[in-house]
């Protein structure tokens, strides 16, 4: 036990210095939230919302799910299918599999990292909200709102692993995964309401797990929620997701370039 997780914390030691090694990369990984959370305040305001029971809350602070939401499938989801899909075909991933180092321990320390950078992510964005513009964060619902980061985050990640299965080349990687996700990002209660959303349009959206990912944010993150803010039936959805990307990777997950 002792041996497996000094094993561990030296493969996460590995990617973290190969993290940050690219610098540009890295800069934008934090720098891309907070560039939406000042375009977003600018364009709709940051107005006092106040409830009939006097409580108080800056309009920005409703901007804060979907742009952590945009964070989590950011950094995991998208960071993580198209880093792997450059290290496959660059025939990393080939000499990695060729070492002693097992192929588990390889895979579950690329989720840890990014698991480890998108809640640094979230927490910057939150400061970031609450400094500036005045956004109230999590009190009562604080450990909803960390039970959802890190679902959120191993979710998208194992969702991540699990679509570089049917990427041909790294070339196709940005047109698959942004085609995967950024359609689902704007039917999916996140930028854009669904009120007026016709009714087929939100069906389909609710099978997959952005929409869901959303409202479990937007309910740890509302400040006028009286309860823990857990919404159980949106996070077992997502878990679900997760699994079945977790075990699809595992099953189908390729070392070698595809020629």
């Amino acid at each position: 036990m002792k041996l497996t997780l000094s094993r561990i914390r030296s493969q996460l030691i590995y990617d973290n210095r190969s993290f940050w090694r690219n610098p540009a990369a890295a800069f934008f990984t934090f720098a891309f939230p907070l560039i939406f959370l000042v375009v977003f305040t600018s364009m709709f305001g940051n107005d006092v919302i106040t409830t009939p029971s006097g409580i108080s809350a800056s309009g920005s602070t409703f901007y804060i799910p979907a742009i952590i939401t945009l964070s989590v499938i950011n950094s995991s989801y998208t960071g993580l299918a198209m880093q792997v899909t450059v290290l496959r075909d660059s025939g990393f991933l080939k000499r990695v599999y060729g070492t002693p180092l097992p192929v588990w321990l390889f895979l579950s320390s690329k989720i840890i990292h990014l698991t480890f950078v998108g809640l640094i992510l979230i927490v910057i964005v939150s400061l970031f909200g609450s400094l500036l513009y005045g956004v109230t964060l999590p009190s009562n619902t604080v450990v909803a709102a960390l039970c959802s980061m890190i679902l959120g985050l191993f979710a998208f990640s194992s969702l991540g692993l699990a679509i570089t299965t049917v990427i041909p080349n790294a070339n196709a990687a940005p047109a698959i995964v942004n085609a995967s996700v950024i359609p689902l990002l704007f039917v999916s209660d996140v930028f854009i309401p669904l009120e007026n959303a016709p009714d087929w349009m939100v069906y389909i959206s609710a099978i997959f797990p952005v929409q869901h990912l959303a409202r479990m944010f937007l309910s740890a993150f509302d400040p006028f929620v009286a309860g823990s803010g857990y919404e159980f039936g949106h996070m077992a959805i997502v878990a679900i997701w997760g699994l079945a990307g977790l075990i699809i990777a595992i099953k189908r997950f390729s070392w070698e370039p595809r020629i």
